[in-house]
Parts: structure tokens; sequence; C-alpha cells
């Protein structure tokens, strides 16, 4: 199963090192990792990816929640919750295949950021299954060069209006 996990931390050198030298020497394993500064310039936000039941969940958040610049852990996965991930991708795009990379990029909400002779770079934000969909459709033209961001993650507001569809990867 998994497991979307939100600690904020004191936003002070070595706390990266230590929350992962953590995880790692208890052998968890992190699928994704995004870290930033939030709203406060004293926090940052750390967004990690687990995969494991919840007794694994469990002993997660028990590590975290014991060092000392963890101000708190939060199970977004847990909650109504907004994810996305950030991805560049470069690929090959002679002029007989730019329309339908462009068309491609369109349709997935991508943006185009870079064009050269031979090749396109787009920048696509969006759920785990569109990102991978994107990349999958873009493999024929020949990929170059991937770069993905870790997944970032907020819980729902309790009392929000409603945008779009629940599940849309629209604005909502």
């Amino acid at each position: 199963m998994r497991h979307v996990l939100s600690a904020l931390v004191q936003n002070v050198p070595g706390v990266l090192a230590h929350v992962a030298g953590m995880l790692a020497s208890r052998a968890y394993n992190i699928h994704s990792l995004a870290v930033g500064e939030t709203e406060s310039p004293e926090l940052s936000r750390m967004t990690f990816v687990v995969v494991g039941d919840d007794n694994i969940l469990e002993q997660v958040r028990k590590q975290l929640e014991k060092i000392v610049t963890v101000v708190r852990v939060d199970d977004v996965s847990s909650k109504d919750h907004v994810e996305r991930d950030l991805m560049l991708i470069k690929v090959q795009a002679d002029k007989a295949d730019r329309p339908e990379i462009r068309e491609l990029s369109r349709i997935f909400r991508g943006r185009i950021v870079d064009v050269s002779p031979d090749e396109m770079m787009i920048e696509l934000s969006g759920q785990e299954k569109k990102i991978e969909a994107f990349i999958d459709m873009m493999r024929p033209f020949g990929i170059i060069e991937l770069c993905r961001t870790g997944r970032i993650a907020m819980i729902r507001s309790v009392n929000r209006p409603i945008v779009g569809e629940p599940g849309s990867d629209g604005d909502a």
C-alpha cells in the first residue's frame, strides 16, 4: 500500500540527511521525496511516499516524530487531498513529428518550454498516472532525457467550494 506523509521540519542544515539516514538505517524505502520551504521561512515541508502496510506506516511516523527538528507529521493519504508531480521531458522532434507532439502536449495540459532543431522539451504537472501516460505517449518519438520531482501533496480544506469534478486532473 502506498502512503503519502508530510513532515513539517525546521529549516536548518542537515535535516534532510538526518531524516533520510534514519529511514535508511531502519530499511524503509522512500519511493518519492520532495522538500521545499513553506509559507514560513523557518520551516520546510518534506513529502514522502512510502510503500508498506499500516504497521510500516506507523513505524515511519513514530521514528520521524522522534527527530527533534521534526515539528509535525501528517498522513496525507488518509485524508481528502491533492497530489502532484512535475516533470520535464526532452524528446526527439523532427519537423514531421512536431505537430503531433504539440497536440499531445496540449491534450495533457503540458507546456513546451524549449525547442531546438531536433528536440522539444515539455513541462507537465499532474497526478502520477497522467505523467506516466504522457511518458508512454512520448516513447515512440524517442525520449532523450526525463526529470521528475518527488510527489507534493496538501490536504484539502474542510469547507471548500467545489472547483471541478472529484478525481479530475483539472484545477480541482
